[in-house]
């Protein structure tokens, strides 16, 4: 099979695809690392708002992807950055989407996004609101029987006055936790309003503060997400984590050594990249479980180039490459995105995703994705 696709300078060049799709798994309950992929939602192509309106999903195609995670034995993280939050999807639509998927899969491993988010930037000039908008969402989502993974807060980097305001605030939040909760440590990479997050630009300053939130409340965590894009720094934090706390990697780039691990430890996983990859993650941790950390890594180890495009700088925008995958392989039917956000990489991107994700064993089916690819590059004019 064969595709002409452009090069960086627009010069037509012919493909043949040689990926071969990835073996199929179903990961237990037990298995050897807690997986979880942060899913996207698939917005409604047909809504009369606005791309920077209110978002529409398209519910129909949102769970359906989401039962198809869980049929590979993958937790979900529910509502969070790679659903766009606070990116076109809003606290009221997050929440609905909360609610139906706890409706559509009760007995799935989920954790569920809690934020600040319904504080515009303008609006917030306390901690005491930071405060009250974690407890609202912590409500909302322990009403209906959600587990919670603690967003980091844009209002809160905005108020906080040093590391001490980050200590209370958490402190007060996690004594409402009705269960051991995720924390989650963003990088600026993935939103610069996150920038000195714990109250620190210093990484060692700002990992003293958050090491002290979780052994003062360690009985309320089961771990940290740590998404910085430094290896370095996620293993230093998990070599200090109190027993029983666990490291869920949020580190795109690295994955695959992160999740191995040393002789010093190992991380979870939970990343956005594992929702594209969702096939791959579930046989290689198969795999991993089973003793075979050969075709663990070379199962993850050829992924990693394809996640280094979709995350590239400016990384927030990952979630584009993540879509185009999913209307590739079929999970949904068109292209479009919250917030227009199809059109915030451009043509070669796309191009260097395609082949990437082929040479990966990534296109479930190939007939398809060239034809939808041909229709891309028929709306650039290629």
């Amino acid at each position: 099979m064969k595709i002409f696709l452009p090069d960086h300078s627009g010069k037509k060049l012919e493909y043949s695809l040689v990926g071969k799709p990835i073996a199929s798994a179903v990961l237990p309950h037990d298995a050897v690392r807690v997986v979880y992929s942060a899913a996207h939602v698939v917005a409604d192509p047909f809504t009369n708002n606005d791309p920077s309106g209110s978002a529409t999903i398209n519910w129909e195609k949102t769970l359906a992807f989401r039962r198809y995670l869980a049929g590979l034995g993958l937790g979900i993280a529910e509502a969070m950055d790679t659903a766009q939050r606070g990116m076109g999807l809003d606290w009221p639509t997050a929440l609905e989407l909360i609610r139906r998927t706890k409706e559509e899969l009760p007995d799935a491993r989920v954790v569920n996004g809690c934020g600040t988010d319904q504080l515009g930037p303008d609006q917030v000039t306390s901690v005491d609101q930071v405060v009250a908008a974690y407890m609202e969402q912590i409500g909302a989502i322990q009403k209906i029987g959600g587990r919670l993974i603690m967003m980091a807060s844009r209002a809160l980097a905005r108020v906080a006055r040093g590391p001490e305001d980050y200590v209370r605030v958490y402190r007060t939040i996690l004594s409402e936790s009705e269960e051991p909760v995720v924390l989650h440590w963003l990088g600026e990479m993935f939103d610069p309003a996150l920038a000195g997050y714990w109250g620190a630009s210093d990484y060692r300053a700002a990992e003293d503060t958050v090491l002290s939130i979780i052994h003062e409340n360690a009985a309320k965590i089961d771990g940290i997400k740590i998404s910085l894009l430094d290896k370095e720094k996620e293993i230093s934090l998990r070599r200090k984590l109190p027993a029983g706390v666990k490291m869920f990697t949020g580190d795109d780039f690295n994955y695959p050594e992160l999740i191995e691990g040393d002789e010093q430890g190992f991380s979870h996983a939970l990343l956005g990249i594992f929702d594209p990859l969702a096939a791959a993650a579930a046989y290689a941790v198969d795999q991993l479980g089973k003793g075979n950390s050969a075709a663990f890594r070379t199962t993850l180890d050829a992924t990693v180039p394809l996640a280094r495009v979709i995350f590239r700088a400016p990384t927030q925008y990952y979630k584009t490459g993540v879509v185009f995958l999913a209307w590739l392989n079929g999970f949904q039917d068109h292209f479009i995105m919250l917030n227009g956000a199809q059109a915030m990489r451009p043509l070669p991107y796309f191009c260097e995703v395609f082949r990437l994700a082929d040479g990966a064993g990534l296109l479930r089916d190939p007939d398809l994705a060239i034809r939808r690819m041909a229709s891309l590059l028929a709306i650039y004019g290629a």
